[in-house]
């Protein structure tokens, strides 16, 4: 019975009543202790009456413990009898769970709505910091969903209508037709107008065509960042003076933005102040909002897309529009959406870096991204002509004396390639009065497809007497390059 006292048992405490003890007091924390006990108990009543002959003390003490053992074993037999006394019951299968009279979805609810103040407090914070603290703050809205949440913050703020910060959005050219109406809705339900901005001298797609190219951005993609997204976004916080910029990027985006802060100095425009008011919320916060406060959000959301960006690489996600945002409410399985860094899997679809990567971010972000090359080719010492302008090749080309023209772009790689042997090749022709010349393709498309057989660079010409006779081979070496120029020119 010294095993089967209670740890701190009165000595005065009769022992049958301290093994009784025990049994209540340890029940739930030693659960093999019951089946020894009545192991034992059996063990005891087969020796007892052995016992009992020799000493009649010994005899009591077994009595006793068996006793005590019996209102164990009717314990451990019908256990619905401790339960009821040292238990909460279980819940009937389908009965709602309950906290403390609040139900499950109640408590979610809840504490999804108090999550949702601190972020909203949090980010308007940051914008009244970003807003009053500075002169000149501007705003580049991409029209994805946490732009929409940060516009609906700044109208309720007031700083929409009164002008104290302003407004910016990059047309690429190649946006979806949606998000340029989207835009238009949105400055009427704000009531302020956004800066446009777009590729250099080019004031719609046909210019911008003819200029650079449909397919540039299948040519050479970060070519066509710095044209479409890069160049026009930077020149347009230098047009509004900007001296903070606001921005919607979150750490939810990806392992890329996974450690942004509230505040930011920008690695562009020499370290510039930027605000992410929404850095630390999740595109589930995102969608919350949006549907809490009915706020206007990308008319694209509901056919499947979870981010919108150009209409050539952006597709929805899953592929099928099978999740969508319709009515302020999800349809379909919301977690291809809401996992960690899905929010933009759907776009940069079939983009590669330089160095065989996937694509994720434009570059406008980026440091560098406004040089895609180092220098321009064949310098000014250069024995290499420079060709400035349309009406000097066509001069060129009209004349009366033969000349050898490339048409090139500084970021082609295979314009890279060949600067020394065309280098060479001047060197050795120019002796001999031939002129060797450049012209840079790539800001004037249309015109070098139509007058210099330029489908891509470099393309080189012998130009003279009205025509423009091109080289077709690869084989860009000097001596191969110059037997072509002599057998075209005799």
């Amino acid at each position: 019975h010294f095993a089967l006292s209670p740890p701190g048992a009165s000595k005065a405490q009769p022992r049958r009543h301290r093994a009784h003890t025990l049994h209540f007091h340890h029940l739930n924390t030693f659960p093999n202790m019951a089946a020894q006990m009545i192991s034992a108990q059996a063990t005891f009543a087969a020796v007892a009456p052995v016992v009992s002959r020799r000493n009649a003390k010994v005899s009591a003490k077994c009595a006793a413990f068996t006793k005590g053992t019996n209102a164990l074993k009717k314990a451990v037999i019908q256990p619905k009898r401790v339960v009821k006394s040292l238990a909460v019951a279980p819940r009937a299968e389908g009965e709602p769970l309950d906290f403390a009279g609040k139900g499950l979805n109640d408590l979610i609810a809840e504490s999804k709505d108090q999550r949702l103040q601190h972020l909203e407090e949090q980010a308007m914070g940051a914008l009244k910091l970003a807003v009053e603290g500075f002169s000149d703050p501007v705003f580049p809205n991409a029209l994805i969903a946490g732009d929409c949440v940060i516009t609906h913050l700044l109208h309720r703020l007031g700083y929409l209508s009164n002008g104290k910060c302003k407004v910016m959005v990059v047309d690429t050219f190649h946006l979806f037709p949606e998000t340029m109406e989207f835009l238009k809705e949105v400055e009427k339900a704000y009531d302020f107008k956004a800066e446009v901005f777009q590729a250099k001298d080019c004031k719609d797609k046909s210019e911008y065509d003819a200029k650079h190219g449909a397919d540039l951005w299948k040519v050479n993609v970060e070519e066509y960042d710095r044209i479409c997204k890069v160049e026009p976004f930077q020149r347009g916080l230098a047009e509004t003076g900007c001296n903070v910029m606001l921005n919607g990027r979150t750490r939810w985006q990806g392992m890329e933005r996974a450690y942004i802060d509230l505040y930011e100095s920008a690695p562009i425009l020499g370290g510039l102040a930027k605000v992410n008011p929404l850095a630390y919320w999740s595109l589930e916060d995102t969608f919350d909002y949006i549907a809490k406060y009915k706020i206007l959000h990308h008319p694209l959301h509901a056919k499947g897309y979870p981010s919108i960006g150009d209409a050539k690489d952006t597709i929805p996600i899953p592929e099928d529009g099978s999740t969508s945002f319709v009515d302020f409410k999800f349809e379909g399985d919301v977690k291809p959406w809401l996992d960690y860094a899905s929010e933009r899997k759907g776009r940069f679809v079939g983009l590669v870096n330089k160095d065989g990567s996937k694509k994720s971010e434009c570059g406008i972000h980026v440091a560098g991204a406004e040089k895609t090359f180092d220098r321009d080719l064949w310098a000014e010492s250069s024995a290499v002509k420079e060709i400035g302008s349309r009406e000097e090749m066509l001069a060129l080309k009209e004349g009366g004396e033969k000349a050898v023209v490339v048409v090139y772009a500084p970021w082609c790689q295979f314009c890279q390639a060949m600067e020394d042997e065309y280098e060479t090749l001047a060197a050795k022709l120019s002796a001999e009065g031939v002129t060797v010349a450049k012209f840079r393709g790539d800001e004037d498309k249309a015109f070098v497809q139509e007058n210099f057989n330029t489908e891509t660079y470099p393309t080189i010409n012998v130009v003279g007497g009205g025509a423009a006779v091109k080289y077709d081979s690869e084989d860009r070496v000097a001596e191969a390059m110059a037997a072509f120029a002599t057998a075209t020119m005799a």
